[in-house]
């Protein structure tokens, strides 16, 4: 005899999102995602929102596709395939009636409403508190408490200080020099030097200020503002594997799976 398995539907398809959807349909539960039309994630190579543009997007051996209604999602959940939707108004929560909905678009800002048709509503990282504007949300402050689940209260402040990877922090982060379109000169694993152009913005040239193997860029011709982030250098250099889920990300997801789990199971009130 054979049951249902539970439906966990994950705002964004980000490398955090991503993670969480790894670990979820790993763990045999279902899993939906909902993206926007023009992704902004950085760590692309491991990040379902590749899908939007591609069609599919597969990330240590677990791939997702996108489809366009419902009931292609479900066909697609029947073929062993996690459905992305692009929703960004998480329209479509309720036609899919998932157990539990996880909200990873990393605002760090106020989330907006619930969504509609969400039994069980998981929040990852600043901007949701639990027991207010979600039932349980989870701590993505790098440290002891990385991954905790919180059923009251709110995650760590935001603090906008990239964490140290081989001695560099914020200079490893790429920022946009002006508002404008970005237009690549760089691909995600890529071995580059200091000084190394990985992108212009309307034609202004935005350097690697670390030598390292660019992890992140955001796609060739996004629409940029002015200092936002917009790729990532690793000065750990060819060592790393952009493909991989972080651990932070994993650590993260952890979070996400003893949410949804403990909740549905009652242990976690």
């Amino acid at each position: 005899m054979t049951t249902a398995r539970p439906l966990v539907v994950i705002r964004g398809a980000g490398d955090m999102a991503t993670a969480a959807a790894h670990r979820l349909w790993r763990a045999g539960l279902d899993v939906a995602l909902l993206e926007r039309a023009a992704p902004t994630a950085i760590r692309r190579a491991a990040a379902f929102a590749e899908a939007v543009a591609t069609g599919q997007a597969t990330i240590e051996g677990v791939t997702a596709a996108r489809c366009v209604t419902v009931a292609e999602a479900r066909a697609l959940l029947a073929a062993g395939t996690i459905p992305l939707l692009v929703d960004p108004a998480a329209a479509l929560v309720a036609a899919l009636a998932p157990a539990a909905v996880v909200d990873a678009r990393m605002l760090k800002d106020d989330p907006g409403p619930r969504p509609a048709g969400a039994p069980l509503l998981v929040g990852l990282g600043p901007g949701f508190v639990a027991g207010v504007s979600c039932d349980l949300c989870i701590e993505t402050q790098r440290g002891h408490t990385l991954g905790r689940v919180l059923t009251r209260g709110a995650p760590l402040p935001y603090t906008g200080v990239p964490a140290v990877i081989a001695g560099e922090s914020a200079r490893r982060v790429l920022r946009a020099p002006r508002a404008g379109v970005l237009r690549a000169a760089a691909r995600i694993g890529d071995v580059v030097a200091e000084g190394a152009v990985l992108c212009t913005v309307d034609g202004e040239p935005a350097c690697a200020a670390v030598g390292g193997i660019v992890r992140g860029l955001i796609p060739d011709g996004a629409e940029v503002t002015a200092g936002q982030k917009i790729g990532d250098v690793d000065p750990r250099g060819a060592a790393v594997d952009v493909t991989l889920i972080s651990d932070k990300a994993r650590a993260i997801a952890g979070g996400v799976l003893e949410a949804v789990l403990g909740r549905l199971g009652g242990r976690i009130p």
